[in-house]
């Protein structure tokens, strides 16, 4: 099923489309820092999308907050980005050796917002449920999200296409990729999880990205675990071609291991 953007899953946890932030009271066409309280809670954007230049150069990643349905501003604001969708011409296309995948139609600029990882929102033990139910040779799309916070906090992030998703779910993994993923969050605390482009994209490339979330993130952020050898009959092969590949896919072996 169709959906451009998430849904609450079957275990009802968490419902992506429940408003709890509150709004800000900026009355101009177009909010800006310091004034509004949206933007100065996090990451801004610039006119082309995310500031890449400024997620380099920092330690860490901010948040990134975007004014929500209970704000004042416009809906021409500059900090509503992801929440209009998808813009871009982009095509699902049979690739030589990894299945589905998806390509740009069209010139896409470093820092543009591509499209939103889409699916069913779920908590970590519909999540486990799924994943430990599956069998090797079927296509796993549920995608882990971990946040860490200043105060050694981690917030977990659970989205299942399977079912229920977007053009998002057909992207494929690449050791070389060139889109990441930032979790943007509109009207509560859970995130969309939004891919930016990491470089300028030509039309007809084909669009990726790094599944464990190496990318603008320090060696081990993504708690990536080097597997047992038994382990291996889990692991799906990597098929990129970049020079260098890792040849596995990423692998987290926190949904397969039992508590």
């Amino acid at each position: 099923q169709y959906s451009p953007e998430s849904v609450a899953g079957a275990d009802g946890e968490l419902d992506p489309t429940a408003v709890t932030f509150p709004g800000c009271p900026c009355r101009s066409s177009s909010c800006a820092a310091p004034e509004c309280p949206c933007l100065s809670r996090g990451h801004n954007y610039s006119s082309q999308g995310l500031r890449l230049a400024e997620l380099q150069e920092q330690p860490f990643s901010r948040p990134v907050f975007e004014c929500n349905s209970l704000c004042c501003c416009g809906e021409g604001c500059q900090n509503r980005l992801v929440q209009r969708g998808l813009r871009l011409r982009l095509q699902v296309f049979r690739t030589r050796s990894k299945g589905w995948g998806v390509r740009a139609l069209q010139p896409i600029p470093r820092g543009s917002f591509v499209c939103e990882y889409a699916g069913e929102v779920l908590g970590f033990a519909e999540a486990q449920r799924r994943t430990q139910a599956q069998s090797p040779q079927e296509p796993n799309y549920i995608i882990a999200v971990r946040e860490h916070l200043h105060d050694g906090r981690v917030m977990e992030t659970f989205v299942d296409p399977s079912r229920v998703g977007n053009v998002g779910r057909f992207l494929n993994h690449s050791c070389e990729p060139n889109l990441f993923m930032v979790p943007v969050r509109v009207d509560s605390m859970v995130p969309k999880l939004a891919l930016f482009a990491a470089a300028d994209i030509s039309a007809g490339e084909e669009l990726s990205y790094d599944y464990s979330g190496r990318f603008c993130n320090f060696p081990g952020a993504s708690r990536e675990d080097k597997p047992l050898e038994e382990e291996n009959s889990l692991r799906k092969p990597c098929y990129c071609g970049s020079c260098t590949c890792a040849s596995f896919l990423p692998w987290d072996s926190s949904l397969f291991s039992t508590p």
